[in-house]
C-alpha cells in the first residue's frame, strides 16, 4: 500500500467538492445463510427472503447527495485523499458491510492483491471481523488446527472433512478476527459482523455443505496457506474511548464511545475515514444517527462534531500511522 508524500497532500478541497460527511445508503443482499429479522437494525425491513450482508462502499451503493457512490467518487476523485488506491481512483479501496448469520457460510478462502489482479484484475482481499452480537453457537473457524500439506487440503475439501481441520472457536461481542488473503475461513451460525475488508468480491469456495452452489476448488488450492492462523495483536488504547482494534497494509479499525461531549474531527484530514454507528444513537456534524448508518468524510473537508452519549462507532480509513485529528469535544 502507497500513500502520497506530505508536498502532494492538498489543505483544502477543489471547488465543488463535498466537505461534509456524506450519508452511504445501505444495500441489502440476499443470501441462504441470512436471516428475516433485521430489527435490531432495520426495524422497518421485512425482507421475503433471508438477507446475510448489508454492503456499503461498493460502486453501485447510493448516497445522500444523490448519485451512486461510483459516480460520485468518479465527479470528485479528491475524496479519497491520500486513502484513494492508484490502481481504482473512482473505487472507494474498502469495503464496509453488516453479516447476520443463521447458519455457517461456505469454508472459503481470498486472493491476495497479486493474484487477484492476475486473474480477476481485482484487489485481493484481506478483511477483519468487529463481532456485535453472538448467539450459541456463535462461533468462526481460522486457519488450520495444524499445519496440513496441499494435497491434504484438497482432498479435505472434496470430502469435507475440511471443516474438522479448520480451527473453530466461539466468539463474543467485542471480539476482533484478523483474516489476511490465504487464510481459509469459516464463519458459523448466530454472529453478527461487521466487516471491514479490500473491496473486492472474490471468494474461492473450498466446501458448502452440499449446497448446490459453485465450488473454486483449483485457485482456492492455489492461494490457501496451510499454517495456523496467526491472531491479530491485542487492540490499542489511543485515548479515553477510542481503541484501535487492527491496523495493517490495508485498513486501520477503531472502535470510538462517544462520551458527554463526544468527539470533534478535525479539518483537512489527508484521507477520506468511514464512520458507522453500530450502537445507540447520536449526531454526525448536527445529522441525526443511528445503529446501522454510515457516512463517508471526504479529505480535505471541515471540521464536525461526532456526538451522543453511550452510542458507538467503528472508524476505519487508510493510512500509515493513525489519524491524530479526533479529539475530545
Amino acid at each position: 500500500m502507497s500513500f502520497e508524500s506530505p508536498s502532494e497532500i492538498r489543505t483544502e478541497a477543489p471547488a465543488g467538492a463535498p466537505v461534509k460527511p456524506i450519508r452511504l445508503m445501505p444495500w441489502f443482499r440476499e443470501r441462504v445463510w441470512g436471516i428475516t429479522d433485521l430489527s435490531a437494525f432495520f426495524p422497518d425491513m421485512r425482507p421475503a427472503e433471508p438477507v446475510g450482508e448489508v454492503w456499503y462502499t461498493s460502486k453501485d451503493n447510493e448516497t445522500g447527495l444523490g448519485p451512486t457512490l461510483e459516480a460520485l467518487l468518479t465527479a470528485h476523485p479528491s475524496i479519497l485523499g491520500t486513502g484513494a488506491d492508484s490502481a481504482h481512483p473512482h473505487l472507494c479501496p474498502l469495503l464496509v458491510k453488516l453479516i447476520f448469520t443463521s447458519s455457517r457460510l461456505s469454508v472459503q478462502v481470498h486472493p491476495d492483491d497479486e493474484y487477484a489482479m492476475k486473474r480477476h484484475h481485482s484487489l485481493g482481499k484481506t478483511e477483519s471481523w468487529y463481532v456485535l452480537d453472538s448467539v450459541p453457537p456463535g462461533e468462526v473457524g481460522v486457519g488450520f488446527r495444524e499445519p496440513i500439506t496441499p494435497e491434504r487440503l484438497c482432498d479435505s475439501a472434496m470430502s469435507g472433512e475440511i471443516v474438522d481441520l479448520i480451527e473453530w472457536r466461539r466468539v463474543r461481542r467485542g471480539d476482533v478476527i484478523f483474516v489476511p488473503a490465504g487464510t481459509v475461513h469459516a464463519i458459523g451460525a448466530g454472529l453478527t459482523i461487521c466487516e471491514i475488508q479490500e473491496n473486492s468480491d472474490i471468494t474461492y469456495r473450498l466446501y458448502d455443505y452440499g449446497r448446490p452452489r459453485e465450488l473454486h476448488l483449483e485457485d482456492g488450492c492455489r492461494v490457501s496457506k496451510l499454517e495456523r492462523h496467526k491472531p491479530a495483536p491485542e487492540p490499542i488504547v489511543l485515548a479515553p474511548g477510542r481503541k484501535q482494534l487492527v491496523a495493517c497494509d490495508y485498513f486501520r479499525i477503531e472502535h470510538l464511545s462517544a462520551a458527554e461531549r463526544g468527539w470533534r474531527f478535525s479539518a483537512a484530514s489527508p484521507h477520506y475515514l468511514l464512520l458507522m454507528c453500530i450502537r445507540g444513537e447520536g449526531r454526525i456534524d448536527g445529522e441525526r444517527a443511528k445503529a446501522g448508518e454510515m457516512w463517508m468524510v471526504p479529505a480535505h473537508g471541515e471540521a464536525f462534531v461526532l456526538e451522543g452519549e453511550g452510542s458507538e462507532w467503528v472508524l476505519t480509513y487508510r493510512s500509515a500511522k493513525a489519524f491524530e485529528g479526533v479529539r475530545g469535544a
